[in-house]
């Protein structure tokens, strides 16, 4: 899938994690566009987290690879996508996929993959795109940079604690919560996209970040029919990409 969109492979360190990315540059293109993966198989089951949380439908890659933009990014969470798994990378602990998935460490990380990917491409600036979890890594990493053009997310927790509060899950103790950021976050362009059909992530928990906005004339929350959580996206995409990502005066 991603090769057929013309992405190549690579691995590179990042602070504590050892992170996979696929790419495609354009010499000159300013801006580059990086997608963040989401949350995978974090869970074997309610009560075990898995030995491996390489997702089983690796949606923001799907994206990444459909979309017509001259220099594009993708970035894996931590412990995803290594072979021969896991304990390839001597920081993976399951804890980083579970109460701990946007600990300081992993947003850290994915900053300084982001430094990483800027360089490689010869780019100035990125529009960060996350899918669920990974959109919460996004606006937490957008939050901490000067440098980020956009921020989209794609059925994105994006206020962890009215999303745990949503499924009467227990606090992701050791996460930071995006919605803390919104002071940092509210001179960002966003476009956050809800699933009509998503019973993971619900226009609640969506509304429930966008409330912690006094003026959130940056911010537009679309909602897309006949969306789930996973299914869907991919079609839609190159279309809703043309949904503008602006601030209102």
């Amino acid at each position: 899938m991603a090769t057929a969109g013309g992405l190549q492979r690579s691995e590179a360190r990042a602070g504590a994690f050892r992170l996979v990315r696929w790419t495609r540059f354009a010499p000159g293109t300013p801006v580059l566009r990086l997608y963040i993966e989401g949350d995978g198989h974090a869970w074997a089951r309610p009560d075990r987290p898995s030995d491996d949380p390489t997702p089983w439908q690796p949606v923001a890659l799907e994206l990444a690879a459909r979309d017509p933009a001259a220099s594009v990014a993708w970035l894996s969470r931590p412990c995803q996508y290594l072979d021969p798994g896991p304990a390839a990378d001597g920081a993976c602990d399951q804890r980083f996929w579970t109460d701990e998935r946007y600990a300081e460490v992993v947003v850290q990380s994915a900053s300084i993959a982001v430094d990483q990917l800027l360089a490689a491409s010869g780019a100035r600036s990125v529009e960060l795109v996350g899918f669920s979890g990974g959109g919460a890594v996004a606006a937490l990493v957008a939050a901490r940079r000067h440098d980020v053009v956009t921020l989209r997310t794609v059925a994105a927790n994006l206020d962890t604690a009215a999303w745990t509060r949503s499924h009467g899950l227990r606090p992701l103790r050791g996460s930071l919560n995006p919605a803390d950021a919104a002071g940092r976050l509210s001179s960002v362009a966003q476009v956050h996209f809800v699933g009509a059909g998503d019973t993971n992530v619900g226009p609640d928990v969506i509304a429930a970040y966008r409330a912690r906005f006094p003026l959130p004339n940056c911010l537009s929350v679309i909602l897309v029919a006949d969306v789930m959580h996973t299914e869907g996206w991919a079609e839609r995409w190159e279309g809703l990409l043309r949904s503008p990502a602006v601030c209102l005066p």
